[in-house]
């Protein structure tokens, strides 16, 4: 086993990564989770993707010549999608080069693809005191001078508390205006602190941004484990449990709740703010979760037809759910689709702004749950697919999420390369790593379109001596050897199982079967497609040549397969920015085709089809 690896340094963020000889630099950001422009699908064209190479040895391709000019090369800049790793390097990222500076926050709402206008808003006031010429009502001064409150009444929270309030505060301070309601009446001047929480609640993971609310920018970001995996990996495990356990609804919301309340811990600590100045949180998970967070029985999504009990944002206060920001603080929980295609899916068509373009494109976020979107000629179809958790390293015999110690890219070249996470002795592999053994194995004849590992005599005449030895037979059926006890952290082997396998084409087959469909409802092929865009935390890490390899994929140029990043989380902070992009998540999910697939038998025929492994290799054009 091989595992020289070199050390890469992404500026200004210093994030840190290790990654094998010869790895393009756009797939070492992606590690990184620096998601970067490639409208070119990483032809090396746009020159979109430049990065500058500060230290270390990266030479330039010719594409890179062509498209950045001497000028460029020469003072280390780098198209990422082309250049090479051949050292340990430090590298400067450009915000221009990042994929969200595509989605640029501008004030002014034309032309501009997203505008800041945020449903909070906050004015300082120094208000006339009240005398025996001036007795209008206290309300009448504020409509006076705030014009929202002109046209929407004013709660009775706030009529019992604004008395006392203007008068301690000698009629001073700063009004707290959401939606056009007046939420509160601070002391002082606190015009400069307005924050929101955008949240990515993911069916394994969670993700927290805090976002200033007046200039748009990310104040930091947190994620952790959805602690909700102890009751069930995936969506079916929890709605079991609403179903079978009086208790499992409230369980189930209270830890979720707690995780997301230790996310806004953790980032008003780092920022350094007053929790009390976060007015919104919005909130973007599939239908399950975001109606256990709600606390909404999912039973029904359980049973035919797969009923949600909304489709609509619904209105939510923080105080009604428990979390803990200003107790005025609004909640926004996307729209949904129906059945499970929910308000990641609709945050994912906001975040990529697929409703406006007239394009042939798939959307696929890949995760335990596979939504799948096609827009074409003007509308769109949505479905869902159970993936299961193989992509994040569950149900594997040696699987673990993509952290420290994950074998997270394989390369068969005579013998065996790893790139571990945090280069490390490898503990464990993660989903990126299965299908980059899967896709080797199939293209060095080590395993069958069938999915089944062959026996050392079985396998092809050019097969490597080295990864000959790997092939172990044991109790009827064969392993493959991923590292020796000795390699190990564990000094445990790392076996990749005949099992293993089996859930790889069953996860994989789920996605494959759906995109057929969808496909087939259109009357298109893949070749009609203009782009794929990958969503998802995990759909940043896989190789989009290997994924075509084991069928996850369909069979089209690398060039129109795109990499988008964490799109729910994303839509989530647009929505979070602007009341616009909030309106245009209610006409998506209206607008939005739900293709139900559960018990189709044409999804059962795709299915059983896409079980197997292609037969061919769809062509190597591209790498990562």
């Amino acid at each position: 086993m091989k595992r020289q690896e070199y050390k890469i340094i992404f500026e200004p963020t210093g994030r840190q990564v290790y990654a094998l000889p010869g790895t393009i630099l756009l797939e070492a950001a992606a590690q990184a989770g620096l998601i970067l422009q490639t409208p070119c699908g990483g032809a090396g064209r746009c020159g979109k993707c430049r990065l500058k190479v500060v230290s270390g040895a990266c030479p330039p391709s010719a594409n890179c010549r062509t498209a950045l000019g001497k000028p460029e090369v020469e003072q280390g800049y780098r198209l990422a999608c082309q250049a090479r790793i051949q050292s340990d390097l430090v590298v400067e990222v450009p915000v221009t080069s990042l994929f969200e500076s595509q989605q640029q926050i501008l004030v002014q709402a034309t032309g501009a693809p997203m505008e800041l206008s945020p449903a909070i808003s906050k004015r300082f006031l120094e208000l006339d005191v009240p005398s025996q010429a001036d007795a209008r009502s206290d309300v009448e001064r504020l409509r006076a001078v705030i014009p929202p409150l002109v046209f929407n009444p004013v709660g009775i929270r706030m009529l019992r508390l604004l008395p006392g309030i203007f008068r301690r505060q000698g009629f001073r301070g700063t009004a707290v205006i959401v939606d056009g309601e007046l939420v509160d009446f601070e002391p002082g001047d606190t015009t400069g602190r307005c924050y929101g929480v955008a949240v990515d609640i993911g069916t394994t993971t969670l993700v927290g941004t805090l976002v200033n609310l007046q200039t748009g920018l990310d104040m930091g970001v947190e994620a952790k484990i959805n602690p909700q995996t102890s009751y069930g990996d995936d969506v079916i495990s929890r709605i079991r449990k609403c179903r079978e356990d009086a208790k499992g609804l409230a369980q189930l919301q209270r830890v979720i709740i707690g995780a997301v309340n230790d996310i806004v811990d953790t980032l008003v600590r780092s920022a350094g703010i007053d929790r009390a100045h976060i007015y919104e949180i919005v909130m973007a998970g599939n239908t399950t979760m975001q109606q256990i967070v709600c606390g909404i029985d999912p039973s029904a999504l359980g049973e035919l037809p797969f009923v949600p009990v909304f489709t609509d944002a619904p209105d939510l206060e923080a105080s009604d759910l428990g979390l803990d920001i200003n107790p005025c603080g609004k909640v926004y929980v996307f729209p949904q689709i129906g059945g499970f295609v929910g308000g990641d899916t609709v945050a994912g068509i906001v975040a990529s702004h697929l409703d406006r373009g007239t394009e042939t494109v798939l959307f696929v976020d890949i995760g335990t749950n596979g939504e799948i979107v096609l827009a074409h000629q003007g509308h769109m179809l949505a479905t869902s697919v159970a993936a299961g958790p193989a992509f994040e390293g569950a149900r594997i015999s040696c699987g673990m999420r993509a952290t420290n110690g994950a074998i997270e890219k394989v390369v068969m070249a005579g013998d065996l390369c790893l790139n571990v996470i945090g280069n490390t002795r490898p503990a464990g592999l993660c989903g990126s790593g299965l299908i980059d053994t899967v896709a080797e194995l199939l293209r060095t004849g080590l395993l069958d379109p069938t999915g089944r590992l062959r026996t050392p005599d079985e396998l092809p005449s050019d097969a490597a001596p080295a990864l000959r030895k790997r092939l172990i037979g044991q109790d009827g059926h064969v392993d493959f050897l991923l590292a020796s006890k000795s390699e190990t952290v564990s000094g445990k082997a790392l076996l990749l199982t005949q099992r293993d396998v089996r859930e790889l084409q069953l996860a994989s087959a789920a996605i494959r079967a759906g995109i057929s469909i969808l496909l087939e409802m259109e009357g298109l092929k893949p070749m009609d497609l203009s782009q794929v865009l990958l969503a998802g935390a995990f759909g940043n890490f896989i190789r989009r040549n290997h994924a075509r390899r084991i069928g996850l994929l369909p069979p089209i140029a690398c060039d129109r397969i795109r990499f988008i990043g964490n799109a729910s989380s994303m839509g989530a902070k647009r929505a979070l920015l602007s009341v616009t992009e909030k309106q245009a998540a209610s006409a998506i999910a209206r607008a939005v085709r739900h293709v139900d697939l559960s018990l189709s038998p044409e999804f059962q025929a795709a299915f059983s089809s896409a079980m197997l492994f292609p037969e061919d290799d769809p062509g190597k054009d591209c790498e990562g």
